[in-house]
């Protein structure tokens, strides 16, 4: 599973990070980064989380690649 952002309507409340920093960093501006391309199966739930918790709604539901 793959985690998507859109950097462009992040706000920096870092909600992401608190809830799923093996995933989740925030750059110098505060703005989200992704730290792996796939999300470990022990870290969906909480990227799941994320998701929901993100105010801007800059983080989607994780997605499964095409042949996995």
């Amino acid at each position: 599973m793959r985690a998507d952002v859109e950097r462009d309507i992040c706000i920096g409340a870092g909600m992401c990070v608190l809830t799923a920093p093996a995933v989740f960093d925030q750059d110098d501006d505060g703005i989200v980064v992704v730290l792996t391309e796939e999300i470990a199966p022990g870290d969906e739930t909480a990227v799941r989380r994320a998701v929901t918790l993100c105010p801007s709604g800059a983080i989607r539901p994780p997605r499964q690649e095409a042949g996995q």
